[in-house]
């Protein structure tokens, strides 16, 4: 009798019931079953039980299906098989096999698993008989009988990827539509199946475990190598789970090569990608299975972080990319699909397939920059397009596109301006183009080493002019129009500014719009050159016009910076003027801004501290004043023009001016700048501080002297002027240069309320009481709005009794002199400070401030109140705002200073 004989007569009743016939032990092709596929898989002594997954999977008792979806070596199986193993009832485990020729072995090997499993299928359920087919009647009799079971049948089927033919797939989900209650079918797999898994989503009747969940935290990492005997800090730990995205075969494999490695933790820092066990795994389990085409098409896409069929196919110069990609995230091929037809590789395959290409095709890596930097220009993707560009090595090509992409202002924007500037950092100094000068100048002005980017930018237009204004240079021609309105700020050249921005004007029109429409910060941090350079010259309208346009401009945070500068500028022509309640909230709105886009701290020019800072010393507010200088100085602003230089040195030596240190405040005071024009207002502002310090030593002579010296006097240069000729007994001369003030209305309480007071001081001498009473009174009035308080304190000793007067006792009060004055009794030299509010507080912020006075964290505060941690930062940031403060600490004093708690 031959074997196939013994084969049918063994198995021949089994599919048709009610014969008696015996369970067979051999599949319909006539081999014995293999028990190893219906064992449940042994796990390693290493290995880690995730309880998250874990409970995850114990869902799975819940709904008819459980779907474990996961890349090659993700841990799918040795999770599934400990879940099984702890599940304290009998589980069916079949271990599919590509090998299987037909839906009859692959049912024989099934109704074997649930039998070993311990399920109690009669042998009148039948059995196939045929290799390459099934009868429907005993998967319905299978079925059937399932649906009566006391207990469902926990059935999983391992490495179901493998299982392709679509039959099987439809005589799966009959059974287990069918089965009911009966069963819960477990699939662990590399793939989507050919199930209607949108039907069991929708009903709820799924579970799902995929590679994000499956991937290992940085915890759960730390905890495997502690198996291997291994012990990372937890920043090396979460290096190693970043590079292998918490791959489970990666982590173990490291974790084994590892402990042959005589530093083990230096070897997981370091570990070449291309040379470890980790890529003899992928290359064999992905890479050498695939076709050449398929090959080729990962080798070349490595070289890319994103890429989309059209991109690969420029790479590989075929037009297949499409159908391959689809099938390789279709099987979970280390392959992932970042929606709208855009995929990555693994992080670490793409590693090993880097190293991989440069064995294969030495050579190749650079022309494949190249080609993906040529695609990725004509497709608008500008960062990617500079990053290729630089790897090819191709700096004219890559220097071009970010000028023809009138990008060049973005190395100034602070958000990107680092990566731009180290990605040029390497750029070839044999690269000459206008494109490459322009970016050098652009590189060297972040620093402000303007004699190093006049030189550049002087390359550029002579190369540009060399081209004789070919076709397509505007938006070269534009981004040199900016970058010499950066040199004339800095060099203080007003009508350098002036011809840059009429240069930019006529190249508008010759630029397309939708460049200019892509790229605002140009246009803003143009104007905001100009404004600030219009600013040193003391052209405060024309000034203020530029800096105007780019804070009601577009907003968004490609122009964060210029705006946050020009508000910064434009809070400083406030405070030259005497507006200090103007000059703080424009400045403070100029700090919202740069908080409200992560602008680094500080960003730009740092102006806008240093306007508070002055602000604060006029207020008597000297703590404040320095720390606002300081967090303007550490790190150091990073665009060092005359406006920021000089303000910090006015603000400097008024800072030490009133902390009684003239001799400082002289050599604090700021010096030729080597500007191209002399500032008028930082040579009269210099001149008063010298002024004020030869007064402060007794010297009224020398100050009325510094003062003469110094042309066209604005008002607060006046105001000095005559406080010099009544310290030096010159009352007549002081009211005759107070008389000639002009009153345009520039002149903020800043410098009107130091001209009541010297009047007051003259009415004084002159024993007209009424005249001094009425004068300060108004002073106090003006100065209250803005808490004004130094010029009372550089008053001198005779206003110290006229404060005493009942009605002036009231206006000074709580603000400049105690709440409860003594009669008669002296103003405080520094008077405690009142901190400016600039809002009220809602009732959220005071409820949120009260629990920071009580230590509690972050976390503590929206357990306590109810909201979320991101609503409690919310009031945090807003409540910093209002207070003036940077820190939880600084807000906390300054509320109860304002006893706001």
């Amino acid at each position: 009798m031959t074997r196939r004989s013994v084969v049918v007569n063994a198995v021949a009743g089994i599919d048709r019931p009610g014969t008696g016939t015996t369970i067979p032990c051999v599949d319909p092709l006539g081999d014995p079953f293999l028990r190893t596929r219906i064992t449940l898989p042994a796990r390693p002594a290493t290995f880690l039980r995730r309880e998250r997954l874990v409970t995850r999977l114990d869902r799975a008792l819940r709904t008819p299906l459980t779907m474990v979806n996961g890349s090659a070596g993700a841990g799918k199986t040795l999770l599934v098989a400990d879940w099984a193993a702890g599940l304290g009832r009998p589980v069916a485990w079949l271990s599919t096999e590509s090998a299987d020729q037909g839906p009859g072995v692959f049912w024989a090997y099934v109704l074997h698993a649930v039998r070993a499993g311990g399920a109690d299928l009669p042998a009148e359920v039948g059995c196939p008989v045929d290799a390459r087919r099934v009868d429907h009647t005993l998967l319905a009799r299978l079925a059937a009988e399932l649906n009566t079971a006391e207990q469902p049948v926990v059935l999983v089927l391992d490495q179901y990827d493998r299982v392709s033919a679509p039959e099987i797939a439809d005589q799966l989900e009959f059974v287990l539509r069918h089965a009911g209650r009966g069963l819960r079918l477990v699939l662990v797999t590399r793939n989507e199946p050919l199930l209607p898994l949108h039907r069991y989503r929708a009903d709820g009747e799924m579970t799902e475990i995929r590679d994000a969940e499956l991937a290992f935290t940085p915890e759960e990492a730390a905890l495997l190598l502690d198996l291997h005997g291994l012990s990372l800090p937890l920043d090396a730990t979460r290096a190693l789970v970043d590079r292998t995205h918490g791959w489970a075969a990666g982590l173990r494999l490291c974790a084994l090569a590892a402990q042959e490695s005589p530093d083990p933790e230096t070897y997981l820092k370091e570990f070449e990608a291309g040379r470890s066990t980790v890529a003899d795994y992928l290359l064999a389990e992905v890479l050498k299975q695939r076709t050449p085409q398929t090959q080729d098409l990962l080798l070349r896409v490595s070289v890319l972080q994103r890429f989309c069929p059209q991109l690969a196919n420029a790479l590989t110069e075929r037009d297949d990319a499409e159908s391959i990609l689809v099938e390789l995230h279709r099987e979970n091929a280390f392959v992932e699909d970042l929606g709208h037809a855009w995929y990555r590789l693994h992080p670490l395959f793409g590693e090993i397939l880097r190293a991989h290409l440069r064995v294969r095709s030495p050579g190749l890596e650079q022309e494949l920059h190249r080609r993906a930097a040529g695609w990725l220009r004509g497709s608008g993707h500008l960062q990617e397009t500079l990053a290729h560009g630089a790897a090819a090595g191709d700096w004219e090509f890559t220097a071009g596109a970010l000028v023809d992409d009138l990008a060049i202002g973005q190395l100034f924007t602070s958000l990107c301006s680092d990566d731009l500037a180290e990605l040029f950092s390497r750029m070839a100094p044999e690269a000459s183009g206008a494109a490459t000068h322009l970016v050098r100048a652009a590189r060297d002005l972040c620093r402000c080493d303007l004699d190093r980017g006049l030189v550049h930018l002087r390359h550029a237009e002579e190369a540009l002019d060399s081209a004789g204004g070919a076709g397509g240079d505007a938006p070269a021609r534009l981004s040199w129009a900016l970058l010499e309105a950066m040199v004339a700020r800095l060099s203080g050249s007003p009508d350098r500014a002036k011809n840059a921005a009429e240069a930019a004007e006529r190249l508008r029109y010759e630029v397309p719009a939708h460049l200019l429409d892509k790229h605002p910060e140009l246009t803003a941090l143009l104007l905001t050159h100009l404004g600030s350079t219009l600013l040193w010259a003391g052209r405060f309208d024309a000034a203020s016009g530029a800096l105007s346009t780019v804070v009601g401009g577009a907003r968004g945070a490609a122009t964060a910076l210029a705006r946050q500068e020009s508000l910064g500028h434009l809070a400083m022509i406030d405070y030259l003027h005497g507006w200090l309640g103007r000059a703080e909230r424009k400045a403070m709105a100029a700090l919202a801004e740069s908080e409200r886009f992560g602008l680094p701290r500080p960003s730009g020019s740092g102006v806008e501290r240093l306007v508070l800072a002055g602000v604060a010393v006029d207020r008597n507010e000297l703590t404040r004043a320095r720390e606002l200088l300081d967090e303007a100085a550490d790190p150091g602003p990073v665009l060092r023009d005359p406006v920021s230089v000089a303000g910090r040195a006015l603000v400097t030596s008024r800072l030490l001016l009133a902390r009684g240190d003239p001799r400082a405040a002289l050599a604090a005071v700021a010096a030729d700048l080597g500007t191209e024009v002399v500032s008028p207002w930082a040579e009269s502002q210099s001149a008063m501080v010298a002024a004020a310090a030869h007064l402060a030593e007794g010297r009224p002579q020398s100050a009325a002297e510094v003062l003469r010296r110094v042309p066209d006097g604005q008002s607060a240069c006046v105001v000095e002027a005559a406080r010099a000729q009544l310290a030096a007994g010159n009352h007549e001369a002081a009211i005759t240069l107070l008389d000639g003030l002009r009153t345009d209305g520039r002149a903020g309480p800043a410098v009107t309320v130091r001209g009541l007071l010297l009047r007051a001081q003259a009415a004084d001498g002159a024993a007209d009481g009424a005249a001094v009473h009425r004068l300060v009174g108004q002073a106090l009035t003006d100065a209250r709005r803005e808490r004004l308080r130094r010029p009372f304190l550089e008053s001198g000793p005779w206003i110290r009794g006229v404060l005493g007067t009942p009605t002036l006792q009231k206006l000074a009060a709580g603000w400049l002199t105690p709440a409860r004055p003594r009669r008669g009794g002296p103003a405080g030299a520094e008077p405690p400070p009142e901190p400016l509010v600039v809002e009220a507080l809602s009732g959220r912020e005071t409820d949120v401030l009260r629990r920071l006075a009580q230590m509690m964290s972050t976390e503590e505060i929206a357990a306590d109140l109810h909201v979320s941690v991101n609503t409690v930062k919310t009031h945090l940031k807003s409540v910093y705002r209002k207070l003036a403060v940077n820190r939880r600490n600084d807000a906390v004093r300054r509320a109860r200073e304002l006893h706001l708690l």
